[in-house]
């Protein structure tokens, strides 16, 4: 109706389930302070690297772009129900869509902490500075909106770290 306002009130809103919340803020990260993104982005890393290390090499790319997968769409989901009930379009608690750029980022870089750092602060740098066309990702509604620009960082850094290892830069 005319004059109604289209942000609804706490009440009216959904109540997204435990496990998206549990999803959405990977185990609680997300509340961590300062700097969630940071902490959702550390929770990655530090995933990646043990587990990166019981596989052998040749299935790492494999790996952990089929993990990347499955976080990426199971955090559009959760990502989307958490922003609905809490009624804000991106959450800074919201921190999956990290752990879903970081981890491609991390895809064929050596697990060499100096390859490892150089992709975990590459992606951070990518995913606050936001170049071009990651803020219109950021625009499109719901939890793809909220995931698809952390992809996009993750692919920046993905490409800077293996320029990087190219030129020896990290050796």
């Amino acid at each position: 109706m005319a004059g109604e306002s289209p942000v609804k009130s706490p009440a009216e809103r959904p109540v997204a389930p435990r496990w998206a919340w549990w999803v959405a803020t990977v185990l609680g990260a997300g509340r961590l302070r300062p700097g969630p993104g940071t902490w959702g982005s550390l929770a990655a890393l530090v995933l990646w690297s043990a587990g990166a290390r019981v596989l052998p090499s040749a299935l790492r790319v494999a790996a952990v772009l089929t993990f990347a997968a499955v976080v990426l769409a199971v955090g559009i989901r959760a990502a989307g129900l958490v922003a609905r009930e809490v009624g804000d379009e991106d959450p800074s608690f919201v921190v999956i869509d990290e752990v879903a750029g970081q981890l491609l980022a991390f895809t064929g870089v050596p697990l060499h902490w100096k390859s490892l750092l150089a992709a975990f602060i590459l992606f951070r740098v990518f995913d606050i500075w936001k170049p071009p066309p990651l803020r219109r990702l950021e625009r499109i509604p719901g939890g793809a909106g909220i995931m698809l620009d952390d992809v996009g960082a993750g692919v920046y850094a993905l490409a800077t770290v293996h320029l990087l290892l190219h030129y020896g830069i990290l050796n």
